[in-house]
């Protein structure tokens, strides 16, 4: 019996790890894309003439904190008076309501063309929103920014050019994080958010596979939103959905990777696991809507394999939770000395740790920090990755089950921070306490792996084990002191 329960626990193990393999090793296909393209810019119209109309749209939802910065930045944009129109569309239940409302019409009174759409309920949430503006925008290209992003001056003067032909719907600025530095979970956030945003959005525009919108930062083509269907509300992610459907009828889209806007960073756990929960299950349903119609389509046959990368690498999430809760007994499975051909060939699964370190290693060109940093933080990113794979593995559960799910946003609070205003925890996401709870035990679990291996002398298992104990040990202890224990964020200086 036994050896028919650990060739169980084996074959579960060794299926998990091939599986976060596959992903993990398509670092090596972005950095061989990387190489093969690199070098490739597109193609920007010189003589492009600012005479379009556009329309800015800035989707709030109690923003109290970041609205005024959003809205003076958005009012110094460069751009024709005449040509441009801005609309805020203010989901908001609490005193973001009227701060707005006052900001507006002050910004009227200087001669700006701005609008306040307040709507008194969030049906189809974010996608609701832009859907109810788009249909009384009149501009030609539509430029949306989430409340805690800051455009330069030049952002249309820089994007609009980059429209250079009739199919081009969407020029994405990459996400500059404003405060990086703020605290240790920012400086990981963005070591990993890199990765996307340096490396595989750059690599996959040209390369010719499909990207995806990022929901803000970037400027769409009225025409291409229209034609795409519009906004939908049947996915948390509205902007990955947009973005296929988009493509797939023949939309070209541009990313920019050299010009960037500033965006905030959440400097709490339980923000930060909402806003992985919202991205996780919102690409698995994505993923369930549109991956058949990518295989059905026309496209060749590498963009079809890479949008299935794309749109499919969060069902990694459940396999690195198995692997987390077999590697303890993998570690007794392992000491029997019965199976130890297949633990020899088991090292290649080191390949998936590399790859992953080469790719996000690369994409730290853009951070201020020195190399040893760089390489310092990598280790604790990957901890921390596993550390989510519980919330993130619930998401992806989720998202197959069709659950329906509120669209929480992630609460933005560093112009308060700049102005040392006293914050309340009001806007934090209320802790899931079954989650954190699964997770301070699967970090106990972890640390009795730790231990085992270290008097096994296996050395191997023992950094594994380590790597979840120190992952699963941050995002539940940090959870639950930041729910229980800060009570203010910062603190006004009296």
């Amino acid at each position: 019996m036994n050896g028919f329960v650990f060739d169980l626990v084996l074959i579960l193990y060794l299926i998990s790890l091939t599986i976060i393999l596959l992903y993990s090793s398509h670092g090596f296909i972005m950095l061989l894309y990387q190489k093969k393209y690199g070098a490739k810019s597109h193609k920007r119209n010189e003589n492009f003439i600012f005479d379009k109309k556009i329309t800015i749209q800035l989707p709030i939802y109690n923003e109290k904190y970041v609205v005024e910065r959003l809205i003076n930045s958005v009012c110094k944009i460069d751009y024709p008076t005449d040509k441009l129109e801005i609309q805020v569309l203010d989901d908001s239940t609490d005193e973001t309501v009227e701060i707005t409302r006052r900001l507006v019409e002050q910004k009227k009174n200087e001669g700006i063309n701005i609008v306040h759409l307040h709507r008194k309920n969030r049906e189809g949430y974010k996608a609701g929103a832009l859907n109810e503006g788009l249909q009384i925008a009149s501009g030609d290209f539509i430029a949306i920014f989430d409340a805690d992003f800051i455009p330069s001056k030049d952002f249309l003067i820089k994007t609009l050019p980059y429209f250079s032909s009739d199919k081009i719907g969407m020029v994405q600025s990459r996400w500059e994080h404003s405060n990086e530095d703020q605290s240790l979970l920012t400086m990981v956030q963005a070591f990993g958010l890199n990765g996307h945003f340096v490396v595989e959005q750059s690599v996959r525009n040209k390369s010719g596979f499909f990207i995806n919108f990022n929901g803000t930062a970037g400027v769409l083509r009225k025409e291409c939103i229209e034609d795409a269907g519009g906004w939908q509300g049947d996915t948390i992610t509205e902007d990955l959905d947009l973005s296929y459907r988009a493509q797939l009828k023949g939309w070209k889209f541009i990313y920019l990777k050299n010009f960037s806007t500033p965006a905030e960073l959440p400097d709490e756990i339980n923000s930060l696991k909402a806003q992985q929960f919202r991205w996780t299950k919102g690409a698995i349903e994505t993923a369930k809507k549109l991956l058949a119609k990518v295989w059905k389509s026309k496209f060749s046959l590498r963009i079809k394999l890479q949008s299935t990368f794309h749109l499919t690498n969060n069902l990694v999430f459940p396999f690195i939770l198995l692997v987390s809760i077999l590697n303890l007994p993998i570690i007794f499975i392992k000491a029997t000395g019965n199976y130890e051909n297949t633990f020899v060939w088991m090292s290649i699964f080191i390949l998936a740790v590399v790859s992953s370190f080469l790719l996000y290693y690369s994409a730290q060109s853009v951070s201020r920090h020195s190399w040893i940093k760089k390489v310092m933080l990598f280790p604790l990113f990957l901890s921390t990755s596993m550390g989510l794979s519980v919330n993130n593995t619930r998401a992806v559960v989720e998202g197959f089950l069709n659950k329906e799910t509120e669209f929480v946003r992630t609460p933005k609070y560093l112009e308060a921070y700049f102005r040392k205003d006293k914050i309340d925890n009001e806007y934090i996401p209320r802790i899931d306490f079954t989650i954190a709870i699964i997770e301070l035990f699967l970090s106990l679990y972890s640390l009795v792996g730790v231990v085992i291996s270290f008097y096994n002398k296996d050395v191997g298992a023992f950094f594994f084990n380590l790597f979840f104990f120190i992952g699963f040990g941050i995002v539940s202890v940090l959870s639950l002191k930041h729910s229980f224990f800060n009570k203010s964020i910062f603190i006004k200086n009296d």
